[in-house]
C-alpha cells in the first residue's frame, strides 16, 4: 500500500521509539552551491537517520543532453538503497533541512523506483527539532545490508519533446524561483528564461512559513489557479530535476499525478536548437 506523502516528526518519533516497524530515515542535505552536506549531517541529525549524497547517489553524473542531475542508473539505485538498509518490509522516511525541497528527490526516486511506503517529514529537520525531539552527531555504525528489489518506472518522467507538448496541449509548470523563471538571473545554466508555455510556480509557495506543507486545499487551489486541476495532464520541471520532485510530491497531496521532467532547465537551456521564453508570462 502506498504511505501518504507526509509523515509529521510526532509519527516518527513514535514509529522509532515506540514500537510499531521502525522506518529506514535518510537524510538528505542538499543545497544549490553548498557542498558540505555530509559535515551539516554529521554535525545533527535524526537517531539511526543514514546520510545520501544527492549528487552520488540520487543522481547520474551530469552531461549537457541529460543535464546537471541525471536519473541515476537504476542498478547502482538499488546498490545504494541495499547500503542505506532499505527491504522489501520497512518503511522510508525522508527529511532535509530546507523544506524538503532536496529530500523530495529521494521521495521521488524511491517511489519511481517501485518503493512505495516512502514518505517526507513534514516540516524537515526544522519540525522534528522544534518539537524538542533528539538528535544525535557523528557518523552511526552502518547498517545491515538492505534486500530491497527496485522497479524503476513506476512515475511518469518527461524528456524535452514531452514537456514541450504537455506545455502546448497540458500544463507544465516551472518550479524554479520567479526570477530564474522570468530570465532575471541565471546563476548556474546555460541561459535564462523557461520553455515557451510553462507557468511559473515556485516551490516555497507550497510551504507555510514554517516550512510544512499547506493544507490540501490550499495546495489544490493553489494549482488550480495554474490550470493543475486534475482535468489535464501535468508535467513539471525545475533547475536540474531536484526541487521539482517536491512539486510533484504537492500536487499527490492533491490527488493529481505529475511527469517530472529530469533533464529540466539544465538540460533544455544546454541544447541551443530549444527556444526560451522570458518574462513573467507563459509566452
Amino acid at each position: 500500500m502506498t504511505a501518504p506523502v507526509l509523515t509529521t516528526p510526532a509519527e516518527l518519533y513514535s514509529r522509532l521509539f515506540h514500537g510499531g516497524p521502525a522506518p529506514v530515515v535518510l537524510d538528505v542535505r542538499w543545497r544549490l552551491g553548498d557542498p558540505h552536506g555530509h559535515e551539516h549531517y554529521r554535525a545533527g541529525h535524526i537517531p539511526g537517520a543514514r546520510y545520501v549524497d544527492l549528487d552520488t547517489e540520487l543522481a547520474a553524473p551530469p552531461t549537457p543532453a541529460d543535464g546537471r542531475h541525471p536519473l541515476p542508473d537504476p542498478a547502482a539505485l538499488q546498490r545504494s538503497a541495499r547500503r542505506w538498509g532499505l527491504t522489501a518490509d520497512r518503511p522510508v522516511v525522508v527529511y532535509d533541512d530546507n523544506g524538503n525541497t532536496a529530500a523530495a528527490r529521494a521521495w521521488w526516486l524511491l517511489r519511481w523506483a517501485g518503493v512505495e511506503r516512502v514518505s517526507l517529514l513534514d516540516g524537515a529537520l526544522a519540525a522534528w527539532r522544534a518539537a524538542g525531539l533528539p538528535v544525535e552527531t557523528g557518523e552511526p555504525a552502518p547498517p545491515a545490508e538492505g534486500n530491497v528489489v527496485l522497479a524503476p518506472g513506476q512515475l511518469p518522467v518527461l524528456d524535452a519533446d514531452a514537456a514541450a507538448e504537455v506545455a502546448r496541449t497540458g500544463v507544465l509548470l516551472d518550479a524554479r524561483a520567479a526570477e530564474r523563471y522570468r530570465g532575471e538571473t541565471e546563476p548556474v545554466d546555460p541561459r535564462a528564461g523557461h520553455i515557451p508555455g510553462a507557468r511559473s510556480a515556485p516551490t516555497g509557495g507550497h510551504l507555510t512559513p514554517d516550512g510544512t506543507f499547506h493544507g490540501v486545499e490550499e495546495l489544490a487551489r493553489r494549482f488550480a489557479a495554474l490550470g493543475a486541476d486534475g482535468t489535464t495532464e501535468v508535467g513539471v520541471y525545475c533547475g536540474s530535476g531536484v526541487t521539482a520532485a517536491h512539486t510533484v510530491a504537492a500536487l499527490a497531496r492533491v490527488g493529481i499525478t505529475a511527469a517530472l521532467y529530469p533533464g529540466s532547465w539544465s538540460a533544455w537551456s544546454a541544447d541551443t536548437a530549444r527556444p526560451s521564453a522570458v518574462g513573467a508570462q507563459p509566452g
